[in-house]
Parts: structure tokens; C-alpha cells; sequence
């Protein structure tokens, strides 16, 4: 990302290689920028006072989830930022896919969470050949009582690590979807209740694709958020290798927390203030999406119910207990970058959706929010 300011007011615009050389609206004051073109002293208008600035907080969400962070640290070493994205997904209450190479730590990522909060883990290899009373479970039965009982499957987890997802069939695919939205499996007949927090880490490769079942754009909306870990840099990847020289670290991860401590934080997020402006600028972002000439497909409602509650999330892993736009715009690639749909034109001009995304965010204003003191 590069930057500019305004010639008018000096904000700050931050913007992707391909938006050099255009102009667009300042989001503070709506002056036309280029922005390739630095700003020039002789019309520059002096700068307004800032904001009120959000003073750092404490709360017992922002607590709970820097243990958790600290001690998945001991296992994922150098992705503080990625594992802070991943509890604030786990603490909106949404499912997690992790999108990137083999390798990375992904799995690794899933029972380290698993063990820190103390949570029952199952892990599904997905195979072309799996069928959904494999994960969901099945009635057998027992020459004993000579009657059918329910066999739970891997699902009957709380934290459940669907493993290279795109290798399931679609059938199989499908059988996660109630479980997703509802947190409950339907079989026989019978609905069955999903402990609680149930948390869905799926995984896939973007790379390798033969032999797999890209999954829908429903289902993809059903994800919450869409990560990526990375290739990790020299230093972190020195130590790590150091780190596993006689045991891996996992084996001595301790839990930290409970399922409990998970619910209750879970439900202070939903307290978290989100101001009418806040999700003014939700909505607008989103329709900015729909009406955008290089997409296809926009933002669904659901994806704006998605972005107002992991700017919740990210508000109160922070400590704050109220959101602002700045928490909208950090989560907003992770959860809309998996929605979205380029046009194929658009996709054959290099365009990419990381782009229209920094596009959107240059455009559509800011709005201000008075902040609130935080709870002590």
C-alpha cells in the first residue's frame, strides 16, 4: 500500500499500487485528490483538530483474549496479528477459513486454540470418499436393546478442524451448513444441539486443485472470516526451528482458559456499543460493493451483519466497548474478501479484489464518532 494526503484538510489516504495516477474524493472533506501527486503547501489549508482519540481500555474480553493470544504464541511463532484476527472471529461467534499453502501451521493453529480454552477438538481429513454420516454420525444398531442409537460423528465437537475442505464432495460439503448457521445436526429425523461454543476452523489450498470441490459462494458466505497465515520471516522461522528441536510445543501447551470464559466474553461482545454512524458506514461500504463496475457480486446483508460484529470483536479484544470505523476497516478485507466476485473483464485487467476493496475504502467518507470512556 502507498500513501498520499489531501491538499485541503491533510488526511491520510493509503492506496494499492494500481490506484496511482487517479483521482478520487477525499473521505474527510471530499476534495479531489490525485493520488500520485504530493500536496502542496501553497493551498494546503491547515489542518483541523482531531477526534477525540479512543484512549486504550481494559475489560475482561480484552484480558481473556491476551492469554489466549500469549499462550497460542508459544506454538505459532511471529503471526501475533493473524492469531488476533482468529480470536476475534472465535469470540463473533463465526467460523474461520483458512485459505493457504501446506505447511504453514494451519492445523497447528486449530489445536493450539483447542488446547488453550480447554475445549473438546476433533479433526476431519476430508477425502473425495467422505460421506456426511461421517461428520455428522449415524444410527446403529444393537443387537442388545435390538433398537437403533444414535452414534455421534466428529462434528459433536466444539472445536472442529474441517482439514483441506475442498477435497469433500459438495454433498459432503453441504452437511456443514446447519451446523454453521444453527449449531445443531439434524439425523433421523432428530435434531441434536451442538455444545457450545461450537468454532469451525476449515482449511484449504489454494494452490493444488486437482481433485477438489471449490466450494459455492453460499457457502463461502457462511464463513465469518477468510485468513491467511504466510510464510513466517527469518527470525520468527529461526526460532521456531530452534523451538522444536527436542518436542514439539504443543505437548507442553497448557489450558488457560475454559468453555465457559469463551461464553462469557462471546456474549460481552454482543454488548459491545455500535454507534448508528458506524453502522451507516457499514452499509454504505457494502452498497459501494454492489454498485462497484469491477464486481459481479457485492456484499450480502449477512456480510454486513459480519462486519458490525467483528468490529464488535475487535473492539473489545482491544479493551473498548464501543466500535469505530477504524475497527470496520481492519476487518473488512477478512470479511469481505471471500464474498466478493470480480468481473471476468475486470479479473483480465490485473484487477484484484484486495484492489477495489482499497478503492472502496478511499471513497466511501468516514464518518466521525465522539468516543466514549472506556469501563474500567
Amino acid at each position: 500500500m502507498s500513501r498520499s494526503t489531501c491538499a485541503s484538510c491533510g488526511q491520510h489516504l493509503e492506496f494499492s499500487e494500481e490506484m496511482s495516477g487517479r483521482q478520487v474524493a477525499c473521505p474527510n472533506c471530499g476534495a479531489k485528490t490525485r493520488l500520485d501527486n504530493p500536496a502542496f503547501p501553497e493551498i494546503r489549508i491547515p489542518k483541523q483538530k482531531d477526534p477525540e482519540v479512543r484512549e486504550a481500555g481494559s475489560s475482561p474480553v480484552a484480558a481473556f483474549a491476551s492469554l489466549l493470544q500469549e499462550n497460542i504464541g508459544k506454538v505459532i511463532v511471529g503471526k501475533r496479528e493473524e492469531i488476533v484476527w482468529l480470536l476475534t472471529a472465535f469470540l463473533a461467534e463465526g467460523h474461520v477459513l483458512l485459505e493457504d499453502v501446506p505447511g504453514v501451521a494451519k492445523t497447528m493453529l486449530a489445536r493450539a486454540l483447542a488446547k488453550s480454552v480447554g475445549c473438546s477438538f476433533k479433526r476431519l481429513q476430508c477425502t473425495p470418499d467422505l460421506l456426511p454420516n461421517d461428520i455428522t454420525g449415524s444410527s446403529i444398531f444393537n443387537p442388545k436393546t435390538t433398537a437403533f442409537e444414535f452414534r455421534p460423528g466428529p462434528l459433536f465437537a466444539q472445536i472442529v478442524l474441517a482439514d483441506e475442505i475442498n477435497r469433500a464432495t459438495p454433498r459432503t460439503q453441504s452437511a456443514l451448513l446447519e451446523a454453521m448457521a444453527e449449531g445443531k445436526i439434524t439425523a433421523d429425523g432428530v435434531n441434536y444441539d451442538l455444545a457450545p461454543p461450537f468454532f469451525l476452523i476449515a482449511t484449504q489450498n489454494p494452490i493444488d486443485h486437482e481433485g477438489t470441490f471449490p466450494l459455492p459462494e453460499a457457502q463461502l458466505d457462511r464463513f465469518l472470516v477468510r485468513l491467511r497465515l504466510g510464510y513466517p520471516r527469518a527470525e520468527a522461522e529461526i526460532a521456531m526451528l530452534l523451538q522444536h528441536q527436542l518436542r514439539h510445543p504443543i505437548d507442553d501447551l497448557k489450558e488457560v482458559a475454559t468453555a465457559q470464559d469463551v461464553l462469557d466474553s462471546q456474549r460481552a461482545v454482543r454488548a459491545v456499543h455500535v454507534d448508528e454512524k458506524v453502522a451507516r458506514y457499514v452499509v454504505q461500504l457494502a452498497q459501494a460493493t454492489r454498485d462497484h463496475p469491477d464486481l459481479s457480486l457485492g456484499a450480502s446483508p449477512r456480510a454486513c451483519l459480519a462486519l458490525v460484529r467483528c468490529a464488535q470483536a475487535f473492539a473489545a479484544v482491544h479493551g473498548f466497548d464501543f466500535a469505530l470505523p477504524d475497527d470496520v476497516k481492519e476487518m473488512l478485507p477478512h470479511v469481505l474478501g471471500h464474498r466478493l466476485i470480480l468481473r471476468p473483464e475486470s479479473r483480465l485487467r490485473k484487477k484484484t479484489i484486495g484492489g477495489v476493496l482499497g478503492e472502496i475504502l478511499n471513497t466511501v467518507p468516514v464518518p466521525t464518532v465522539t468516543a466514549i470512556a472506556p469501563r474500567r
